[in-house]
């Protein structure tokens, strides 16, 4: 009976809206290359070229942001780390 009396009410999702967004854009980006793959201009030796050359820069860029990805995580650790070595003798004077 509960669902008749929910019926035409907006419920949200229990997936993540930003793994459902993340999910079509490379889903856009795999039928866009596909597509530019199919109308490109150029012969198949400057094209398997151009490619490598895009994907080996994809593959610098991806690196670059894992690094940066990497010292923001440890800056959170060592942030956490501070804040809790001067709460903690706080939080024994009020326990005690």
């Amino acid at each position: 009976m509960n669902d008749y009396k929910t019926f035409g009410e907006y419920r949200t999702s229990e997936k993540s809206s930003a793994s459902t967004a993340l999910t079509f854009l490379f889903i856009g980006l795999g039928i866009g290359t596909i597509v530019a793959l199919l109308f490109a201009p150029q012969s198949g030796k400057k094209m398997r070229k151009s490619l490598r050359r895009r994907y080996e820069d994809a593959l610098e860029n991806v690196d670059d942001l894992r690094d940066q990805a990497g010292e923001y995580v440890e800056r959170g650790r060592d942030l956490a780390r501070d804040v809790k070595d001067k709460v903690s003798p706080i939080a024994r004077k009020f326990r005690d």
